[in-house]
């Protein structure tokens, strides 16, 4: 019996010991680069940012309501506002109202940097509207913050890019390689003008050594147990799927109900598939994101994130706890849209629902198809995909690349004492369709914790556009 309680004794220690090896030899992933001085905001700068956020670039999801006057208008204040830029870049425009800018280099041996930006703006909520604290076309100024729809998402990205093209050719600047800019005008419908952008480039053989997007940002609430800003830096994007949950049933008058009708049919179905989430997984960009963080955080967070796989439990139980943590960690289905019924005493024969799934890279839309049918396990409930595209998850993107290593440090040096983080994207980008053009895509957008992403009271701080200025200024001097 002793030499039983030494050897579990013995076993104990040796695995205290690894967890405790693991911990303290854990290397630092983050690189010694001091910031560069921030430089002065200028008034125009400023004005130009709110005055493009006053053009009402709306991409709706009803092609009906779709208006091309405001990004006509658009495409005229850009020409107007930056015309260096239009006149020493060559610009071509796709599906009528994308554009891609190219801003030649001096050495045309090294591949190009191609940044991204999209136009269009999500539409307001009509129920919303009288909850926002300011208009949300005026590009107001209010304590601190430059407030309105496209703040955020993505106009900041945009108008940093043109400002700093057209202060360095104010300066006559020459990049050493070709730097292109891709602007979409209907990212937040599928990006139909990214896709037909990066179908040009294929077409001219062209690919990338760089592709940076919107994405993740700098944030000091986003990532606990860590007291230093994260720069979050998207080295992938999950996958795109909604299907349609359809059954069909004789119904009738609702004074004489059968036991089950299609809507409950369906409301089982979909409750039955909600009560079943996927598996939890640590893909690459996750297990980089602990590598990169684990370091800078105190015990035990820094334990955990050195031994992910013995505390795996541990850190899916904290993730689970929100929405954008869980989301990191699976392959996450919601059901977004139901339909049933026309009037108030008569039983449905069809009632329908659409389930929208963010895929988990390794996580194949057919697989999640076959598991959702396999879960729900009721032939009445037809499944099948919705008219909106598919995407699968994004192939994943190395942090061993010079590529992102230079990212990196244009990051350090816009922000101070940041702390740089690659993460799995959870939303969709227009780069999502680049990837036959470049294996170095990243998605950042160099604002600090913005407010109101598709939501009400959009908003970002000027000291954000600041930095995002500087950030894109920087990036573009790199190009060599």
């Amino acid at each position: 019996m002793k030499k039983i309680i030494l050897f579990l004794l013995l076993v104990i220690l040796l695995f205290v010991g690894f967890i405790a090896f693991n911990t303290i030899t854990a290397p630092n992933k983050q690189r010694k680069i001091s910031a560069s001085q921030l430089p002065n905001l200028s008034d125009s700068s400023l004005k130009h940012f709110q005055q493009a956020i006053r053009f009402q670039t709306i991409s709706y999801g009803d092609a009906a309501k779709w208006d091309s006057i405001p990004f006509i208008q658009f495409r005229k204040f850009l020409e107007t506002t930056y015309p260096l830029v239009h006149q020493k870049l060559a610009r071509e425009t796709i599906n009528k109202f994308s554009y891609l800018y190219k801003w030649q280099g001096i050495n045309t041996a090294l591949k190009p940097y191609i940044l991204m930006a999209h136009q269009d703006v999500v539409p307001i909520e009509e129920s919303t509207i009288n909850q926002w604290h300011f208009e949300p076309f005026a590009g107001t100024i209010k304590d601190g913050y430059i407030c309105g729809r496209g703040t955020t998402d993505d106009k900041i990205n945009l108008i940093s890019i043109l400002e700093s093209a057209e202060k360095l050719l104010q300066q006559n600047f020459q990049p050493e390689r070709t730097i292109y800019f891709a602007f979409g005008h209907d990212e937040e419908i599928g990006g139909k003008g990214a896709t037909a952008i990066a179908a040009l480039l294929k077409s001219r053989n062209i690919t990338a050594d760089l592709i940076i997007d919107e994405g993740g940002f700098v944030t000091k609430e986003k990532v606990p147990g860590i007291a230093k800003p994260v720069a979050l830096i998207g080295t992938a994007e999950k996958g795109y799927m909604s299907l349609e949950f359809s059954v069909n049933k004789k119904g009738g008058h609702s004074s004489m109900p059968e036991k089950e009708t299609a809507i409950d049919i369906l409301m089982k179905a979909i409750v039955k598939l909600r009560a079943h989430p996927f598996d939890a997984k640590f893909v690459e960009s996750t297990k980089n994101f602990f590598e990169f963080v684990g370091p800078e955080m105190s015990f035990p967070n820094n334990m955990a994130f050195a031994n992910p796989a013995i505390f795996k439990s541990l850190i899916v139980a904290n993730y689970e706890k929100i929405g954008s943590g869980n989301a990191m960690i699976r392959t996450t289905f919601v059901p977004t849209i139901i339909n049933a019924g026309i009037k108030d005493n008569v039983i449905p024969t069809l009632a329908t629902a659409v389930i929208n799934f963010r895929l988990l890279p390794g996580d194949s839309s057919r697989n999640v198809i076959e598991k959702a049918e396999k879960i729900i396990n009721d032939k009445r409930v037809q499944i099948k995909k919705s008219s909106v595209e598919v995407s699968e998850a994004s192939p994943i993107s190395s942090t061993e690349s010079a590529a992102f290593k230079n990212l990196d440090s244009i990051v350090k040096k816009s922000y101070a004492n940041v702390v740089t983080a690659p993460f799995l994207m959870i939303g969709a980008t227009d780069s999502r369709h680049f990837t036959e053009i470049s294996t170095n895509i990243f998605k950042f957008s160099p604002m600090q914790d913005p407010i109101g992403f598709h939501t009400i009271d959009e908003q970002v701080s000027i000291e954000s556009y600041q930095h995002s200025l500087w950030f894109f200024e920087q990036l573009m001097r790199s190009c060599k």
